[in-house]
């Protein structure tokens, strides 16, 4: 394998982990947010 070729191998394997971070961050964001209560009246409603 060329020196070239790990390179870009590497490259393309730290973009992964930083959009695997990422979106591991956006998610755990989104799983702490709270659920306005506006919402939670409407799903009330649903019973």
């Amino acid at each position: 394998m060329k020196t070239n070729e790990k390179t870009a191998g590497a490259s393309v394997q730290n973009k992964d982990r930083d959009m695997g971070s990422a979106l591991r961050t956006v998610y755990q964001k989104t799983v702490e947010e709270s659920i306005p209560p506006e919402m939670l009246d409407l799903l009330g409603k649903l019973d």
